[in-house]
């Protein structure tokens, strides 16, 4: 019995220190810690929110969220109390370099040029933050995610898929998703008297999941269209996610939501693993390598000493789904909402469309020849670029103009705000005015960078070239084809769903042009 009550003894003992030490941590995590970190940044001359237990400045910034999403803006209204309503009250409180909190964990904004710069250049000591969910994985792990080793290794064996030469093989794929897609809307006007109001938004989305379906694997909009379908709705289900405070180990319990998110992962990445190992297959047997993004980067792994794993190659194939569907579908859609507002850039963007390539398709070499229509996508980058911030994370304790930032503090980068700075764009930085970049972006910034429409540094975007060609390429088909104005219904509602998009679509009246 003695060694019976021993035994219980030091279980109990055991117990009582485990709940102890899991209290303490629990304790140093959630308060110690966040309050230490909070003086620190003070000292600093950093200003900032006060630190709330637990939530910290989550729940406002959801608050404010939803209701800047319920109300509708004028289309000449600025966009950014919209977009960024938590940062864009910071900023007038607490001025241009501020912290606030997510959860236990401080976010420093920068909305300093310069600064910003510096921080997208030092890729070393300003590293991708780690997904604070596991979540997140799902939708986007790949090259954008990575650092250091692993990010040079997959960026030296991806960059081939899109320099230029490799990218003009994949013109005639976008010319055919784009007849496609205009072929549906001439007989759409057809049927209505040559004139017809339409929401295009889901025509270009569908237009750019085509482009990179045929770009990437070869294969036509239908064959990968579940996979879009599936990446939809597990955006939809990542959105609770991205204004809460994840708990570690919530992803592993047995609710409907998780269910549905495992669901959801099996099925996309057993539909591409199908795509690659049957292009492996083709290519062991002697198969020329397609010119397509897929067999490029399966051709540049196979003459690599350390190649990526077929899971990696997973990855980063739904890296391309969703990054190259979503930032040109926003990038058209918006240009055509600004085009229907203001139609003399209109007309002389299909003048010199016409001028160009008459009513030819656009090939590669004319596309740099369109000026205006250059002109244009930047003025729209700038106004509502891709993604609405940037984010990184001080890897160790790290110096940032006058600051010292200690280690794993996270930084973000507003550049929704930094595309709508009075004080280098001007007063009438919310007006679009393709002519700020008739001299080039250099001379637009006044020789600051302000201007990340793709980031910038060494982790610029990889596929930019492809996106702009792309956007050129579809915006030319366009107007040659149609002129559009602005539908009574047009509702003007932009928000951040990962990417900045419009809220109730882009209702447009279409007419068939005649040139």
């Amino acid at each position: 019995m003695e060694i019976m009550g021993m035994y219980l003894w030091v279980a109990s003992s055991c117990g009582v220190a485990m709940a102890m030490i899991v209290t303490w941590s629990l304790l140093k995590w959630l308060w110690l810690q966040p309050r230490r970190l909070e003086k620190y940044l003070r000292l600093q001359g950093i200003q900032g929110t006060s630190y709330k237990f637990l939530f910290g400045d989550t729940k406002d910034m959801k608050q404010m969220v939803n209701e800047a999403y319920q109300n509708p803006i004028n289309i000449h209204d600025d966009i950014i109390p919209r977009l960024l309503p938590f940062v864009s009250r910071s900023t007038k409180i607490y001025g241009n370099i501020f912290f606030s909190w997510f959860g236990p964990n401080p976010v420093v904004h920068v909305l300093d040029p310069d600064l910003a710069k510096d921080i997208l250049t030092r890729i070393n000591d300003f590293q991708k933050p780690r997904k604070r969910s596991p979540y997140i994985k799902l939708l986007s792990q790949g090259l954008i995610d990575y650092d250091g080793e692993k990010w040079f290794k997959h960026r030296k064996i991806i960059n081939p898929a899109f320099h230029a030469h490799k990218l003009k093989h994949m013109a005639p794929a976008i010319h055919l998703s784009c007849n496609e897609m205009i072929d549906k809307w001439q007989k759409l006007l057809a049927c209505d008297q040559h004139s017809c109001e339409l929401d295009v938004f889901p025509y270009l989305q569908t237009l750019t999941s085509d482009v990179i379906s045929r770009t990437a694997f070869g294969s036509s909009y239908e064959e990968g269209r579940r996979i879009f379908e599936l990446q939809k709705e597990l955006i939809t289900l990542l959105l609770q996610i991205l204004h809460s405070v994840y708990i570690p180990g919530s992803r592993f319990l047995p609710t409907k939501k998780n269910k549905r998110v495992n669901e959801i992962d099996r099925h996309v990445k057993a539909s591409i693993r199908g795509i690659i190992e049957k292009r492996l297959t083709e290519m062991e047997g002697g198969e020329v390598s397609h010119d397509d993004l897929l067999g490029i980067l399966l051709e540049s792994n196979q003459n690599e000493i350390e190649p990526m794993s077929i899971e990696d190659v997973i990855d980063e194939c739904k890296l391309f789904y969703f990054a190259g569907q979503e930032t040109t579908s926003n990038l058209l859609v918006w240009s055509m909402i600004l085009l229907s507002q203001h139609p003399s850039w209109q007309d002389q963007a299909r003048d010199e469309v016409f001028h160009i390539f008459g009513r030819e398709k656009p090939d590669i070499d004319g596309l740099s020849r369109l000026k205006t229509v250059t002109m244009i996508l930047h003025e729209v980058l700038r106004l509502y670029p891709a993604v609405s911030s940037l984010y990184r994370l001080a890897k160790k304790e790290t110096r940032l103009g006058e600051m010292s930032l200690p280690a794993g503090t996270a930084i973000a980068i507003p550049v929704a705000m930094l595309h709508h700075d009075h004080e280098i764009w001007g007063d009438d930085v919310n007006g679009f005015k393709p002519e700020r970049f008739s001299e080039g972006v250099s001379k637009a910034t006044k020789g600051r960078m302000s201007y990340f429409p793709f980031s910038w540094g060494p982790r610029i975007c990889i596929g930019q070239n492809f996106a702009l060609m792309e956007a050129k390429i579809a915006l030319a088909m366009i107007l040659q084809h149609f002129s559009f104005v602005l539908s009574p219904s047009y509702v003007h509602a932009p928000r951040s769903v990962l990417t900045v998009q419009p809220q109730f679509g882009a209702h447009l009246m279409l007419k068939l042009v005649d040139h």
